[in-house]
């Protein structure tokens, strides 16, 4: 090396080796950040599927004859109903998380994927606990917890995306609205 500079030929390979591998590691982030980054459309049907598991229990866990032996009340929907309520909730759900996702990433909305989780949890118990063991009060308390969890989400949805926290409205119309029916059930049951 003289003043600094490689000898001819040799200072060339030297010096563009290590752009070509800077430049590939760019590239190679680039592609990692998209296919896993915040603005994946990839990630949605992750979200979706994941959103989708509590319907795995009350594959587990049917109403049967236990249930339909029930004294029920006026409002009780028919049950070709919950189907098509639920796969519309869950897919609405998915759309939310990823939406929040998208927006602040897993480290910037920790809180709100956090209790999105934890609402998730308590959406797959309600079926066993109610369906499975037949325990009508303690599954209303769960479905309480699964209410207060779902506002909760919205409020640390919000922030992030109105429109998240928008498509969690339905949600929790419905289990406002199946909270009730609980308690009914429980009362004319228990």
């Amino acid at each position: 090396m003289v003043g600094g500079t490689y000898p001819a030929g040799a200072g060339a390979s030297r010096r563009v080796a290590p752009r070509r591998l800077e430049r590939a590691r760019r590239t190679w982030r680039r592609w990692i950040g998209y296919a896993l980054g915040m603005n994946s459309w990839i990630a949605l049907p992750l979200w979706i599927a994941l959103s989708f598991l509590p319907s795995l229990t009350g594959l587990l866990a049917q109403p049967g004859a236990w249930y339909a032996g029930l004294d029920k009340p006026w409002f009780t929907p028919p049950n070709w109903l919950f189907g098509p309520a639920w796969t519309t909730l869950y897919l609405l759900m998915g759309i939310a998380a990823w939406l929040v996702w998208r927006e602040a990433g897993l480290s910037g909305a920790k809180v709100a994927l956090g209790l999105f989780l934890a609402q998730l949890v308590l959406n797959a118990a309600w079926s066993p606990v109610f369906f499975g063991l037949h325990r009508m009060g303690w599954a209303l308390v769960v479905i309480v917890a699964m209410a207060a969890a779902i506002v909760a989400t919205m409020v640390a949805f919000y922030p992030h995306s109105k429109v998240a926290a928008g498509l969690l409205l339905p949600y929790l119309g419905w289990v406002s609205f199946a909270t009730a029916l609980n308690l009914a059930l429980w009362r004319l049951n228990g």
